[in-house]
C-alpha cells in the first residue's frame, strides 16, 4: 500500500508529464530548422511543480526539457542543500529564476563516491569558494570542478540548467 507521499509525488509527477506534452517547447520555422523556446512564465509554472515533489521528497526536483547532441537544457528545484558534486564530462551552467542559493565551487569533495563513470558525488566540500546567487544570476561551473548548492532555512532556489559536454582542464591550462 502507498504512503499518502509516495502518492502525492506519483501525482505530482505525472501533472509534469502531462503539461510536458500539452506544452510543446519547439516551433517550427518554415520547416526547415527549430528553435527551443522556453519562457520564464513556463519555466515557473513547471517549478511550482518541481517544489512540490522536492518539498515531500529528498529536497530537489529536476526535469530534463530536452537532450541535444553537445548539451541539455533542464530545469532543478532545490529547497535544501545538495550533495556535493563533479562532472568530469561536461559544465553546468546556472541561471537562476527565482530565490537565493549559495554555489560552493573548488576545495575538495568529502566523503567521494563514484556513482557513475564520472560522476562523483560527496557528503561536503571542504575549502573552496562561495558565492551567493539570485534570480537573473548566471553562474559556469566548468567541468572537473566540485561544487554544491546550499540553500538556506525555509527557502527554494529555481534554475535553468544548461549541461554542456566539456572537458575538465590540466594544470597546463590553469
Amino acid at each position: 500500500m502507498k504512503t499518502s507521499k509516495e502518492m502525492l509525488l506519483e501525482t505530482v509527477s505525472k501533472e509534469i508529464q502531462q503539461d510536458a506534452v500539452s506544452a510543446p517547447s519547439t516551433l517550427q520555422t518554415q520547416g526547415r530548422s527549430s528553435l527551443d523556446h522556453w519562457s520564464p512564465a513556463i519555466l515557473l509554472e513547471r517549478a511550482a511543480y518541481l517544489r512540490k515533489m522536492a518539498q515531500y521528497g529528498d529536497g530537489a526536483a529536476s526535469e530534463t526539457l530536452k537532450d541535444y547532441s553537445q548539451h541539455s537544457a533542464m530545469l532543478l528545484v532545490r529547497n535544501r542543500d545538495g550533495e556535493a558534486e563533479v562532472h568530469e564530462g561536461f559544465a553546468d551552467v546556472f541561471y537562476v529564476l527565482e530565490g537565493r542559493a549559495t554555489l560552493q565551487t573548488g576545495g575538495t569533495v568529502q566523503g567521494a563516491r563514484i556513482v557513475a563513470p564520472g560522476e562523483t558525488r560527496g557528503d561536503a566540500i571542504e575549502g573552496g569558494r562561495r558565492q551567493e546567487l539570485r534570480a537573473g544570476d548566471i553562474a559556469h561551473v566548468p567541468a572537473g570542478e566540485p561544487h554544491r548548492m546550499l540553500v538556506p532555512g525555509d527557502r527554494t532556489v529555481a534554475c535553468f540548467v544548461l549541461k554542456i559536454q566539456d572537458e575538465p582542464k590540466t594544470n597546463k591550462e590553469l
